[in-house]
């Protein structure tokens, strides 16, 4: 994956997703571009072409935060996309590696999620990959081909879109999370082979992924049909983990007392039960980070 032109790699992919109309730019004869022309982003940002031209193409490298401001304006990005054109313009200075960094998840946090018996948690590292789950959490992800590594899981697994009602609106929100948590970081080894993996695999996911969308992970409401209790309707809030940089807890809870707290309760009693017999501990390290 080049990572050499990132900020001009973004500029190029988000011009082509605005419509002129969008920016009441007048559309005149055939245009052999999609989105917004170059000169047409430079004079919108305030800028020289040649100026935009030279972003675009790596030759000019440091531009000022008030041009950031001004291009993210003309591209109409929200504030994830704008906060990632930012950092993409002032990228942290960081070292080459040719090995993946390890994840290790707390023994703390662990026993804590563990003690969360009705709430379904999971930890997910850089690449969305669910490095530890407590007993509810794994039984939520259980019986897919890829239940431990959430990108996978959307993009290649058989029963994604069945398990995912609203499969377009995930698999775009998981592809822009993947980005928001990659940073400039894209000289990752596992996130390399993930994106390259996904890339040969998914036309779904190389069509998302060069859209260059930003999405952080915050809170949300998802669907899912579960393959043993049916149809759920969770609350999810995205939280970091401060002393695991990369690393996010995310925590889902049904409404009290509706149809997807009791389909919950029956999961998290079949997990019990599953466990009293001596099933694998649903809480795992994979082994992938710092």
């Amino acid at each position: 994956m080049d990572s050499d032109n990132l900020l001009g790699r973004f500029l190029r992919a988000r011009r082509g997703l605005v419509q002129p109309e969008e920016q009441g730019v007048p559309v005149t004869g055939h245009r052999r571009v999609a989105g917004l022309r170059r000169e047409e982003v430079a004079t919108l940002a305030g800028l020289s072409t040649d100026y935009y031209i030279r972003l675009e193409q790596g030759r000019e490298r440091s531009p000022s935060v008030q041009v950031v401001d001004a291009l993210a304006r003309a591209l109409l990005l929200d504030d994830d996309a704008t906060a990632h054109l930012h950092q993409l313009a002032r990228p942290v200075p960081g070292r080459s590696r040719k090995t993946a960094r390890r994840q290790r998840v707390s023994p703390v946090l662990l026993r804590m999620m563990n003690t969360w018996t009705g709430t379904p948690a999971v930890i997910l590292g850089r690449c969305m990959d669910v490095l530890a789950h407590n007993p509810l959490g794994g039984a939520l992800f259980a019986g897919h081909t890829y239940s431990g590594d959430l990108m996978r899981l959307v993009f290649l697994d058989p029963d994604a879109r069945d398990f995912y009602p609203d499969w377009d609106r995930v698999a775009a929100n998981t592809v822009g999370g993947l980005r928001e948590a990659a940073g400039t970081d894209y000289d990752d080894p596992r996130l390399i082979e993930l994106v390259g993996e996904l890339s040969l695999k998914s036309e779904a996911f190389r069509r998302l992924w060069s859209r260059h969308d930003i999405r952080q992970k915050r809170r949300e409401t998802k669907r899912f049909r579960h393959p043993v209790v049916g149809e759920l309707t969770l609350d999810y809030e995205t939280l970091t983990i401060n002393s695991a940089p990369g690393q996010q807890l995310v925590v889902y809870q049904a409404e009290p007392g509706g149809p997807s707290d009791h389909a919950l309760s029956l999961l998290g009693s079949l997990a019990a039960t599953q466990t009293a017999h001596g099933a694998d501990s649903v809480q795992r390290d994979i082994g992938t980070g710092d």
